[in-house]
């Protein structure tokens, strides 16, 4: 063939655009792997500085527990935190320390701030106010990261390697100036929950997206569902809530499929909660009626939307539970089973 021909022009300009898409493609390539690298450092720099800041928490309140007056802590309470800060210390990282990390809230609770001499209340609000700090930069280096992973190239092209997804550091934080006349004694209200994990014919899932009253401007997304009454059966609760919240009925309802134990804090509430979470195919699209909210729901869920599993593995928004895209891309882990399979 004549490549100064017609025909041989053609060819010489099909070559030419396809290696320069690949060398874009290239570089591309390139550049996302070099941020996905620098995210990574990130990531370790932001989760040392979240230790060290808890660390320094965790001192501030053994001196809290060793120094405090005693109109501020009982004995019992004061061996106690002095305990649960101990346990902080020697739980190093991951989801051990996130366990201790709540205990440690928890046993905060009958702490009498207000009675404590002004240097160490101080120097206690100084510790919370850099764990909040800490967690959100660490948090926001985490949501940047699993961003970029979600990216069609990245993942195809497996630029992240084996390196696992980073993992959100979620804790409950003790509310400003707490004590026995805002909570319990125990501290976390224990709290029974049932929730349903809602799938169309497109297999996708069904979250509204809420904020806690306390912290307005950080939005999450979740699965319907709620708290179970005195005497209901969680199956039961979760047919209810689904009902109120969206205006289906339950017929076909599976499970439960996960439990999920978590402690978290809600409108200066602290929880320490149980969900359970079923599982309900649908044949249709059905449109969602929201007319069964509580005043509280009407106040603090914003919208609700459809999400795929490719959504879900790219958002940069929080989803509980966290691990939500990986459960649904598992066709095992949606089957009931008993004991239900455990989560975050």
């Amino acid at each position: 063939m004549n490549v100064f021909g017609p025909g041989g022009w053609v060819l010489v300009v099909v070559i030419a655009v396809v290696v320069v898409l690949l060398l874009v493609t290239a570089l591309i390539a390139i550049g996302r792997a070099r941020r996905l690298d620098r995210l990574h450092v990130r990531i370790d720099a932001a989760r040392l500085g979240l230790l060290a800041a808890l660390d320094r928490r965790a001192a501030v309140v053994r001196a809290v527990a060793a120094t405090a007056p005693p109109s501020a802590l009982s004995p019992t309470a004061r061996r106690a935190l002095r305990a649960a800060a101990r346990h902080v210390e020697s739980a190093g990282d991951g989801e051990a320390r996130e366990v201790a990390e709540n205990e440690l809230v928890a046993h905060r609770a009958p702490l009498e701030t207000a009675t404590l001499p002004p240097d160490l209340s101080a120097e206690l609000a100084d510790a919370d106010a850099r764990v909040v700090v800490a967690r959100r930069i660490h948090n926001d280096a985490v949501r940047d990261t699993r961003a970029l992973r979600g990216r069609r190239m990245v993942r195809v092209l497996r630029l992240a390697g084996t390196a696992p997804d980073p993992e959100y550091f979620e804790i409950a934080e003790p509310s400003a100036g707490a004590g026995p006349a805002d909570e319990p004694e125990d501290a976390a209200l224990a709290r029974d929950a049932a929730r349903v994990v809602v799938l169309d014919p497109d297999e996708r899932v069904l979250l509204f997206e809420g904020v806690d009253p306390a912290r307005p401007t950080e939005t999450f997304w979740f699965t319907p569902g709620g708290g179970v009454e005195p005497g209901e059966e969680p199956v039961d609760a979760a047919a209810r809530e689904l009902r109120e919240e969206t205006g289906m009925t339950a017929d076909g309802l599976a499970g439960p499929v996960w439990v999920r134990d978590v402690r978290f804090s809600h409108d200066g509430v602290a929880y320490a909660a149980r969900e359970l979470f079923f599982l309900l195919r649908v044949d249709d699209t059905p449109e969602i009626d929201v007319s069964g909210f509580t005043e509280l729901e009407r106040r603090t869920v914003r919208r609700h939307r459809w999400w795929t599993r490719t959504e879900l593995a790219a958002t940069i928004d929080v989803v509980y539970p966290r691990q939500l895209s990986d459960l649904l891309g598992d066709p095992g882990s949606t089957a009931p089973v008993d004991p239900p399979v455990p989560i975050q």
